[in-house]
């Protein structure tokens, strides 16, 4: 696809993300990366004067905080799932997390549009604590006791990474320790290369380490099936609305969503494919994805 449809997708995406007013109209204005990064500085200083967040204590509100499979799970304080990634134990801890959603985030939430993107970001933080879960669950691994606690951003940023890596594989990056350049997609395999083999080995952050891959692996999956998220584009303020207006705005929202989604996920397939023959040629392709770029250029040509 050419520059041009990859753009009106993204202004489409932000016009319907970025409308109308209550907490998603805010949200428009200023950038959901901007939203979260600021939440998860203010909460660690508040955490930091008032509470610890490892014990859980943060701000001082009782059952508000890290998770574990102790108290999410068998103590059914399901918002722990959420909770916890908002929670970091140090500066380092923060900073590094911070910097990943600060460099990384904006060209997914381009991508996604707002809705999709912060649905699609708290949901790899969950996915990080449920494959935490059941991975400290196997029998003789022991990497995630059920009173262990975990805390950060870090599942939800391994998510970002691995979305980045199917859209934009391509993409040159530079690390900032070492400075080394290297393409999106390398970069994200070595970071979850390191976090597989400290799952394998049982290092010290294990149970961390888990939840890496746990994001990783939902945001791989996110990315590829960009449907599962259309539900996000549904919520807004306005949905409790019962005026007819209203419902019949969402609902024809709700259908040009769903169409651009589509288009997004075909767009992605073919520029994945542009990049095989780039890099192998032409006869590389199956005939599958031979099929789909003929469709594409095609299309391209209609248009």
């Amino acid at each position: 696809m050419g520059t041009e449809s990859r753009d009106y997708l993204r202004d489409e995406a932000r016009r319907y993300s970025g409308g109308g007013g209550g907490l998603f109209g805010r949200l428009g204005s200023h950038s959901v990366v901007t939203w979260l990064l600021g939440i998860n500085f203010v909460v660690f200083v508040w955490e930091s004067i008032f509470g610890t967040a490892m014990r859980g204590s943060f701000l001082a509100l009782g059952p508000v905080g890290f998770f574990s499979v102790d108290t999410a799970v068998y103590g059914g304080q399901v918002w722990r799932f959420l909770t916890y990634q908002f929670l970091h134990g140090g500066f380092l801890h923060l900073l590094f997390n911070m910097i990943g959603l600060f460099f990384f985030g904006p060209m997914l939430e381009q991508w996604w549009g707002s809705r999709r993107f912060l649905a699609y970001y708290l949901l790899c933080g969950v996915s990080g604590a449920v494959v935490a879960s059941l991975l400290g669950a196997v029998p003789g691994l022991g990497i995630f006791p059920v009173g262990a606690a975990l805390i950060g951003a870090s599942g939800a940023v391994f998510g970002i990474l691995a979305g980045c890596a199917v859209l934009f594989p391509h993409q040159r990056v530079q690390l900032l320790f070492p400075p080394i350049p290297m393409t999106m997609r390398t970069m994200a395999l070595i970071f979850l290369a390191i976090s597989a083999l400290g799952v394998i080995a049982g290092s010290a952050n294990a149970g961390g380490d888990a939840a890496h891959l746990g994001g990783a692996l939902l945001g791989f999956a996110l990315t590829k099936k960009a449907g599962l998220l259309n539900w996000a584009d549904r919520v807004s303020p306005g949905a409790i609305t019962g005026a007819p207006g209203a419902v019949r705005d969402k609902v024809n929202a709700g259908r040009s969503e769903r169409k651009l989604a589509r288009e997004r996920a075909d767009e992605a397939e073919v520029d994945r494919i542009l990049a095989k023959v780039a890099e192998s040629g032409l006869h590389s392709l199956t005939a599958k994805e031979k099929k789909t770029l003929n469709r594409a250029t095609e299309s391209k040509r209609a248009g």
